[in-house]
């Protein structure tokens, strides 16, 4: 059985482009945004030897520090297989470190090292002329407040994030 659909007899479609109108075109344009600005991010991240799916992980342990890999799993949006695979690539250059959880021989802590944070830095200078150039074209104020406006919807005041 079909499920129910509303009959509107003014349906406003989804076309994915400027001056969509649809219930959608939110969604979308933020979805091409995000694109835009991961290629931005993977672009700046090359020369450093690392992906966007390793930062995501530093991001993780600058904020909370020593993480179990479950945890990390849930902050980057990741499954429990990858995040094995990108902690085993971080671990590998160096740049993180596991660590026995007291209490729990099992669980091993991700934690970040020295030159892991030298690399976070170093990230962060060199997506610093990438990032300009992706808000190249709004005004003054501008980015500031489509930082703003997004910080509103992705961290809405009565979630917990």
């Amino acid at each position: 059985m079909p499920a129910d659909i509303p009959n509107r007899t003014t349906a406003s479609r989804a076309t994915d482009g400027p001056g969509d109108a649809s219930p959608f075109a939110l969604g979308l344009l933020l979805r091409r945004a995000h694109w835009r600005a991961a290629a931005v991010m993977t672009e700046s991240l090359r020369p450093l030897g690392i992906e966007l799916r390793h930062f995501a992980v530093l991001i993780a342990l600058v904020n909370h520090g020593p993480t179990v890999q479950r945890d990390l799993a849930t902050a980057t949006g990741s499954d429990k297989a990858g995040i094995m695979r990108i902690v085993d690539d971080l671990e590998r250059k160096g740049l993180v470190t596991r660590k026995t959880v007291p209490g729990d021989r099992r669980v091993r802590a991700v934690e970040i090292t020295p030159q892991g944070l030298e690399l976070f830095d170093a990230a962060h200078v060199a997506a610093e002329p990438l990032a300009e150039h992706l808000v190249a074209e709004l005004g003054p104020g501008e980015p500031e407040q489509l930082t703003d406006l997004l910080t509103r919807i992705a961290y809405p005041p009565d979630s917990e994030a």
